[in-house]
């Protein structure tokens, strides 16, 4: 890992995990393995002013379809987008994008454009961009594309060449009742490609979403398999939630035996995260069908075979819910199945994770849950520490600063509950809905709403709003931070503060 080390490192320590890290980049998506959402950096902006341009160093273009949060590493901002306003003249119509921005000003370095599955639009939604948060490791950048594809780039593009083995960029990115372009610079140099739909049979639903791990030389991911138009059946319940995959070539190498094909009520949209629990690794995955697993981390050397994870416990969020005929509560306020969209967030031999109703189509109740990581086994009824109930649904992974968790839910609210108890301090309106989660930096709380509302927030037991104010657009991620500056992606701008 030396090789992506452009500033400062760090020792992370976890008992048994020694990890060298970025200290100033943001290479994933949420803190380094843990997935807690909070970040090292100081010297944030607490106010801004996009008219006047005060504190905003730059700004760039996105379309009209970016849903996701950028990452940050060697100089270059990754950000998903849409391709509503073409930067080549060679890419036209609608389009999943990856956009390599330069870190100092927004110009293009390349962009990764991939065209619809075509036909039934809930299998990649028409205009929605690439909405996976990349993970950058080395000169290597991993994401799932619009289509389902686990693609491997080159963090240089094609200003060093097609380097392979994978050479077929221009067939990837043209539809197939269209002749292939030739690639060349500003394209991604794609490295190689596993397509989840033909190798797997996984089902995808409105877009994938996840923001993979890695571990080793493993990438471990969630493969967004999910229901068909009717929302009532399953496209395939026998594909996979859970994936590994070999980082240097794309093979599969390990996948869940959960079979929570059935019990899917949406997508499987929640990334998995990591810790080490009595000396040992282990996976921590929220489940489409609401319960919170972890599995054995797999063994350094990478096995030849495809492997099954194996599970070392399992904790039901909702116990009470639905358990057979989920569908039956689709479009049911009141009752119905509950699912976990949020990452879970280990902090303390503890895993703090979010589950309940579905946003689009399920109930309306939801929790955060806190869960004692040591137990093995069923441990519904005897590792769950705390609950804290929301009456709306949330999609949010939870932000643990100063002993504190701040989560956000679909009715705007920023919560402020204590990490230990999970007794509320306070409860805050930051906007009529918030999909993305909450950003933790410096003693205080970075969040966007769908509205376009912004605020910056004390991270204290009282609340303290420092900062609010209105971006044109919609904001649906979560706030990255990195090297000093604040980014703030919205449907069709990324905001650089500094």
């Amino acid at each position: 890992m030396a090789c992506f080390m452009r500033f400062t490192t760090v020792l992370l320590l976890l008992p048994g995990l020694a990890i060298l890290r970025v200290a100033a980049d943001q290479p994933q998506w949420g803190a380094w393995h843990t997935r807690n959402m909070v970040s090292e950096e100081t010297g944030l902006p607490v106010q801004f002013d996009l008219e006047t341009g005060e504190n905003v160093l730059w700004t760039a273009s996105l379309g009209g379809g970016s849903y996701g949060s950028p990452t940050v590493a060697q100089g270059r901002v990754f950000v998903g987008s849409n391709n509503s306003e073409p930067r080549d003249p060679r890419h036209q119509g609608d389009r999943g994008t990856l956009l390599c921005l330069d870190e100092k000003d927004g110009s293009l370095h390349w962009q990764f454009l991939t065209p619809r599955i075509g036909g039934d639009r809930y299998l990649d939604w028409p205009g929605v961009g690439i909405c996976s948060p990349p993970t950058v490791e080395g000169d290597r950048v991993y994401t799932v594309t619009n289509r389902s594809e686990v693609i491997c780039l080159d963090l240089h593009g094609l200003e060093n060449g097609n380097t392979g083995p994978f050479t077929d960029e221009g067939r990837l990115m043209t539809p197939l009742d269209e002749p292939p372009i030739e690639a060349q610079p500003p394209d991604a140099d794609v490295v190689w490609v596993f397509d989840m739909r033909e190798e797997i049979g996984v089902y995808p639903h409105d877009a994938p979403y996840t923001s993979i791990l890695v571990v080793g030389d493993y990438l471990y991911l969630n493969t967004g398999n999910g229901v068909d138009n009717t929302h009532v059946t399953v496209g395939n319940p026998d594909a996979p939630s859970l994936i590994v995959l070999d980082k240097n070539t794309g093979r599969l190498v390990a996948r869940d035996d959960e079979n929570l094909g059935p019990l899917i009520f949406h997508a499987t949209w929640a990334p998995p995260s990591l810790g080490v629990v009595n000396d040992r690794r282990l996976i921590f995955f929220g489940g489409p069908d609401g319960v919170c697993y972890a599995f054995n981390a797999l063994p350094p050397q990478v096995p030849d075979t495809v492997q099954t994870l194996e599970r070392v416990w399992r904790f039901d969020c909702d116990p009470d819910a639905p358990k057979e005929n989920v569908h039956e509560y689709s479009n049911n306020p009141r009752e119905g199945p509950s699912q976990i969209v949020g990452m879970p967030v280990f902090y303390n031999d503890r895993i703090y994770v979010t589950a309940g109703g579905d946003i689009w189509w399920g109930k309306r109740q939801s929790w955060l849950k806190c869960i004692d990581a040591t137990q093995e086994g069923d441990i519904t009824e005897t590792a769950e520490i705390w609950s804290y109930e929301f009456p709306r649904q949330t999609s949010a992974t939870p932000a643990i600063l100063n002993g504190l968790v701040f989560i956000t839910d679909d009715a705007g609210h920023v919560h402020c509950v204590d990490a230990e108890t999970g007794e509320l301090y306070w409860k805050h309106r930051a906007g009529r809905s918030v999909w993305g989660s909450a950003l933790g930096a410096e003693d205080r709380i970075y969040v966007g709403a769908r509205c376009g509302t912004f605020s910056v927030i004390a991270a204290d037991k009282s609340l303290d709003v420092l900062f609010t104010t209105r971006f044109p657009d919609e904001i649906t991620g979560t706030p990255t931070a990195a090297n000093g500056v604040l980014y703030v992606a919205t449907l069709s701008r990324l905001y650089a503060l500094q």
